[in-house]
């Protein structure tokens, strides 16, 4: 499986990102020297394309599989992709909570700790369905990494989209989200025309 190993902080400078979107509250002290120079059209398109599979932790062929999908998809294709990467089980758990990072969230689907609709699931790319329920398991619930997550998350804002029961690690999908719902930096506009040239 491919990793990306480039540093989180300059990757965030580089695509001119707030690490918050990643659920990480550090700062870069460093500021990117670029040169005024002119970005052209396709360097525009192609930065929103790299800062959504950033975020989501996504890489170019399932990203590519994401874009032919929303396109067949009823609506608008930008707002259908958002809608599908937003609706991965390892960003459900970050934006419930139970994870810090949405690295993190996939690492602990990837463990085997997250439930749907109580049967195990263990793949971070599984799209949740309006409904379903999403919780980590028994034995995992009283460990101390939980225990310092939710620590750390108590504060987040949960999406209106999501209902969370923070003590008992146990969520619910209410509905998937509206483009408005989806609180990420990206155009998604510009990624459609990349990829219909």
């Amino acid at each position: 499986m491919a990793v990306n190993r480039v540093p989180v902080l300059k990757r965030c400078r580089s695509l001119g990102l707030d690490p918050i979107y990643l659920g990480i509250d550090k700062k870069s002290n460093r500021e990117l020297k670029r040169a005024n120079r002119k970005v052209s059209e396709y360097g525009l398109q192609l930065r929103e394309k790299q800062k959504a599979k950033f975020i989501y932790g996504v890489l170019e062929k399932p990203f590519r599989n994401y874009y032919k999908k929303a396109d067949r998809m009823q609506g608008q294709t930008g707002t259908n992709l958002m809608v599908l990467l937003e609706s991965r089980l390892d960003n459900v758990v970050f934006r419930l909570g139970f994870a810090r990072t949405r690295r993190e969230a996939r690492q602990i689907v990837d463990h085997k700790h997250v439930l749907v609709n109580g049967k195990q699931v263990n793949i971070p790319s599984y799209l949740i369905k309006a409904g379903d329920t999403i919780e980590i398991k028994e034995k995992c619930k009283g460990s101390q990494r939980y225990k310092d997550i939710l620590e750390t998350t108590g504060g987040r804002l949960v999406p209106e989209w999501l209902d969370v029961d923070a003590e008992a690690l146990r969520g619910t999908v209410k509905e998937l989200p509206s483009r408005e719902a989806i609180d990420v930096p990206v155009n998604e506009v510009l990624i459609v025309e990349l990829y219909s040239k």
